[in-house]
């Protein structure tokens, strides 16, 4: 699956004007710069893993409604499991995606 930071940027953005939120009080929210905040929208800076789960997490919502556009019913699920994912490096973060890529891929 191919990701369209394009739109990626522009979720963040729709759900920030959707609270009523300037791009300095996400940032700051998020720990990232105003400057990147404003490349992530725009499509011109591509985020980490860690930064779309501090950006859901700053917007009260869930990673997919940025990276998939839906967000799924169960938020306070969404947000303990990201909790996990917020401190991680950058290695333990390709091993947690690999392992849920994997995962989605079961039928259980």
């Amino acid at each position: 699956m191919e990701l369209d930071y394009t739109k990626i940027g522009k979720r963040i953005a729709a759900r920030r004007r959707m609270l009523g939120l300037k791009q300095a009080e996400v940032s700051e929210l998020a720990d990232i710069s105003n400057t990147y905040m404003s490349s992530i929208e725009r499509a011109v800076s591509i985020p980490s893993t860690e930064v779309i789960m501090r950006l859901a997490q700053a917007l009260d919502t869930t990673p997919d409604e940025f990276l998939v556009g839906t967000s799924r019913a169960g938020g306070e699920e969404w947000k303990s499991a990201a909790q996990y994912l917020l401190n991680m490096n950058g290695r333990k973060l390709d091993l947690a995606k690999k392992f849920l890529a994997w995962l989605s891929e079961q039928d259980l």
